[in-house]
């Protein structure tokens, strides 16, 4: 079926994570994509491996590349940057991640190329903003974004995430930056409201959201609660008889829900722990008295018993666990929900140059039929 994007024509001038990420989600809506690569090593996810498949790819870079053509171009030379521009004549978005400077001394300048085209939306992804020239690394963004500052056990050591979640958010809100003006006023604009500037620290410090809003209503600064959460309570990890679970209680009736099916009727009519504002300031007492109460049974009999009383619970899975329960294929990845679609496995280096060079954007309707 084709997708709401099909017709568009997407030029990809991104590498590594959030940039790939957010033209793969483009490519899956239905637009077509040529991801453009440096000649010999293209993408440097590319070599960010083990695990390769088969053919050599590495995970990495299978991840975020499906539905996309490969062009291998050299910008440093005049007959590539021909291509380049010869593509943009029929180009309705780019989307880069070049640092400050790199195109436009390629004579590659993007107010000038949306000034020449003037349907052209033009989509940047950087790592601090425009006009800073600092390496864009997910790591050093989630330090400095406050994430590592509440990520962690509350006595041990600052903690990143355990996926590269800004450039994941980053790369989304790119995406969503490009669908907003593909579908509103900003694409018959001029030069200047059809350039798209996303930083990843921005979108990190902007995913904080309840933790940033406690930081500028509260007097406390956040800080880290391990599997704990700062606004509600019982809302953490807990071990049972056999392997740990994680309960999550949002509402007060869930609360009582909760004591229901934890057998301790004098909690749900301690009026100290009636409402969550109470339950987070008793906090020690009603985790103590859970996690006694859930050491009792094991995992799979608490989870049956929550889940009949509505109380949100669930099981600490692994990876390969997590993905059993979704579509997921070892060369194109988690599939994408409607009304996203795979059309397209990841391209080899290249794999699409002479075909581009010859039918231009035509070579995706050779390629896929």
């Amino acid at each position: 079926m084709p997708g709401p994007l099909t017709g568009y024509r997407v030029l990809d001038l991104t590498r590594v994570l959030a940039g790939p990420l957010c033209t793969m989600a483009l490519g899956d809506l239905g637009a077509d994509v040529i991801k453009v690569e440096r000649p010999g090593a293209g993408d440097e996810t590319r070599g960010w491996g083990p695990p390769f498949d088969a053919r050599g790819e590495s995970a990495y870079f299978l991840a975020v590349n499906r539905n996309k053509l490969s062009l291998a171009l050299d910008l440093d030379q005049q007959a590539d940057r021909d291509v380049l521009l010869a593509l943009l004549r029929d180009t309705d978005v780019v989307v880069d991640n070049y640092r400050p400077g790199t195109l436009e001394r390629r004579g590659l300048e993007p107010p000038a190329l949306l000034a020449a085209h003037p349907a052209l939306v033009w989509c940047t992804l950087t790592g601090f903003g425009a006009g800073r020239d600092r390496p864009g690394y997910d790591f050093v963004v989630q330090a400095e974004s406050g994430w590592m500052a509440i990520t962690g056990e509350p006595e041990g050591a600052p903690m990143k995430v355990g996926v590269a979640l800004a450039d994941v958010i980053a790369g989304k809100d790119a995406a969503i930056a490009v669908l907003g003006a593909l579908v509103g006023s900003r694409r018959a604009g001029g030069a200047a409201e059809r350039r798209l500037v996303i930083s990843l620290a921005h979108s990190a410090t902007a995913a904080l959201v309840n933790v940033a809003q406690n930081a500028l209503v509260g007097t406390e600064e956040p800080r880290r609660w391990g599997n704990a959460h700062p606004n509600l309570v019982p809302y953490q990890l807990f071990e049972t008889a056999d392997r740990p679970i994680v309960l999550a209680v949002g509402s007060d009736p869930q609360w009582v829900a909760c004591c229901r099916v934890l057998e301790c009727g004098a909690l749900a009519v301690d009026p100290r722990f009636a409402t969550n504002a109470g339950r987070v300031r008793s906090r020690a007492q009603v985790v103590s008295a859970v996690a006694e109460a859930l050491r009792a049974r094991p995992a799979a009999e608490w989870l049956t018993r929550f889940a009949a009383a509505g109380v949100p619970a669930g099981i600490v899975r692994l990876v390969s666990e997590a993905l059993a329960e979704v579509t997921a294929d070892p060369l194109t990845g988690v599939a994408p929900l409607s009304p996203g679609s795979v059309r397209l496995p990841p391209p080899a280096l290249d794999q699409h140059g002479a075909l581009i060079r010859r039918l231009g954007w035509q070579a995706f309707r050779e390629v896929s039929g």
